[in-house]
């Protein structure tokens, strides 16, 4: 019988050994992780806005469009779609998240693709204002790293704003407010259900999903985002089907 745990004694030895390595890494690598204060003193660049007398929007110059929102006045409809279609769990965990891990690599398996990513919200904040989308070992410890050092200097609704107005969606469009008013022409406040959805769904891929460039791979990810809604608890069966139509 001795045979049979020899390769059970190695696996195990090296799940060890690689665990260990991991850990020694991550300590060398924690100190040298950059300053949160592009967080903590949020700027982001917003385009210049000529106006008449009378208020009315005349122009917009800068390269990126952005209207920043604080978390209070984002819509409920639009939190619950975001975390629905990003990290469902992203009032729970730490930064990272295993049990979301599991469940994209299980989906992922079942479907023989990449349909579901294992980053969190915290995560992508992380990649957003420090990192390249390069896909390396390093990049991905530090990426980990950095999720865990943000979840331990803000809050999750501080750090869920910061991905709400940063992250890019299209159209020269950064967060969610903007994008209301390019894809829907409307406030944030007023957006519906599907339109909710719809804007969850673009981070992912803004351009593959962008409901301008391509609409019917645009619904198709609004329908996923709604479905996912329905799992999470967010919405019934009635509220899915009636936003669907």
């Amino acid at each position: 019988m001795r045979w049979v745990l020899y390769p059970i004694v190695a696996v195990f030895s090296l799940a060890i050994l690689g665990l260990a390595t991991l850990a020694a890494i991550s300590l060398f690598a924690w100190p040298n992780l950059p300053s949160l204060e592009s967080l903590t003193d949020y700027r982001p660049r917003v385009p210049l806005r000529v106006f008449t007398s009378d208020g009315y929007l005349l122009g917009e110059f800068g390269e990126e469009r952005r209207s920043v929102v604080r978390i209070a006045d984002v819509p409920p409809v639009l939190k619950q779609a975001i975390l629905a279609a990003e990290d469902e769990r992203f009032y729970e965990h730490p930064g990272i998240d295993p049990l979301g891990i599991a469940r994209a690599a299980l989906a992922n398996l079942s479907t023989g693709g990449r349909g579901q990513g294992a980053s969190t919200i915290t995560m992508q904040v992380a990649r957003n204002f420090f990192l390249t989308r390069e896909k390396t070992f390093n990049r991905k410890l530090y990426e980990i790293l950095l999720a865990l050092k943000i979840e331990r200097s803000l809050s999750k609704d501080e750090i869920l704003e910061l991905y709400i107005n940063q992250i890019y969606l299209g159209q020269r469009s950064y967060g969610f407010a903007v994008a209301a008013k390019t894809y829907f022409g409307k406030p944030l406040a007023e957006i519906n259900l599907a339109e909710a959805a719809m804007l969850a769904g673009l981070p992912k891929a803004p351009s593959a999903f962008n409901p301008i460039v391509n609409p019917a791979r645009a619904t198709l990810r609004q329908r996923y985002v709604l479905r996912r809604m329905v799992e999470a608890g967010y919405i019934d069966e009635p509220a899915y089907r009636d936003a669907v139509a």
